[in-house]
């Protein structure tokens, strides 16, 4: 697996990564999450010929709770609507195993909240009276805890969890920020505030570990003699509000997938 992944790394850097894929005319910042995990998925089927993937859009509740159930009877039993599923924003792409049975390796969404750097360098005001430089953060982001909640419910019996949110805007910065004004006056937009970072909102689906970092293999941790494994989000940002282009996103997601199929190995077909 690890010369398949260099191989991998390898032709990415040879076909000029996302831009020899996308051409030289793509428009990155359009260029949606879901694009560039198909364009992942089909780069995984040339790299791994012997490997079957899929790409699916969304997950049923009722094979959610199947997953659960079949992990304790206990679990998965509670349904209300039938036809209800998640549909994280870039899909998920799963590998089939050696039993015929389809495994995740890479669900990804990206979110984008806040535009206060783009209404300053406007110089549009905010705010009930529009008097402020800055509105106060919404709470919108906190929906992607349900699929990743969903997520981890699905992959309960599996050592890894191949979760990434990508983010960006001003609500997600890790780093000060000066923004000007077209009346030349700079505002300085502080990732310690309360009123504008979302990012402690989010820090819960990693545990509170590094953003910016691949989390994709499972955490085993001791409690009072008891092991607990724990599913942690691959959180990325920006941190200077910035748009993501393809070619981060990219690298970030073919990253992730060979986690996820490095942890599965022995239970994949040989290539």
């Amino acid at each position: 697996m690890k010369g398949q992944s260099n191989r991998l790394t390898k032709q990415h850097k040879e076909s000029k990564g996302v831009e020899g894929i996308f051409g030289n005319n793509a428009k990155l910042h359009d260029t949606s999450v879901a694009t560039i995990s198909q364009k992942t998925l089909s780069k995984l089927k040339v790299c791994y010929p012997n490997l079957s993937f899929r790409f699916r859009s969304k997950i049923s509740k009722l094979e959610i709770n199947e997953a659960l159930n079949n992990n304790d009877k206990s679990l998965g039993q509670t349904l209300f609507v039938p036809n209800s599923s998640i549909r994280p924003d870039g899909g998920i792409i799963e590998v089939l195993d050696k039993n015929s049975k389809w495994r995740v390796i890479l669900i990804t969404e990206a979110k984008h909240q806040g535009k206060d750097i783009v209404n300053i360098r406007a110089g549009k005001l905010v705010g009930k009276n529009s008097d402020q430089d800055l509105m106060a953060a919404g709470n919108a982001i906190e929906r992607s805890h349900k699929n990743i909640s969903e997520m981890a419910n699905f992959m309960l019996s599996e050592s890894h969890f191949p979760y990434i949110l990508f983010l960006e805007g001003s609500n997600f910065l890790t780093q000060k920020v000066s923004v000007k004004r077209p009346d030349g006056r700079k505002v300085d937009l502080e990732p310690n505030s309360g009123t504008l970072n979302r990012l402690d909102r989010l820090t819960s689906a990693n545990y509170g570990m590094p953003i910016n970092k691949n989390l994709c293999a499972n955490k085993f941790i001791t409690n009072n003699g008891q092991t607990i494994m724990l599913q942690a989000t691959s959180i990325y940002t920006q941190g200077d509000g910035k748009k993501w282009n393809p070619n981060q996103m990219m690298d970030i997601m073919l990253e992730i997938a060979n986690t996820s199929l490095d942890i599965l190995k022995n239970q994949l077909n040989s290539w």
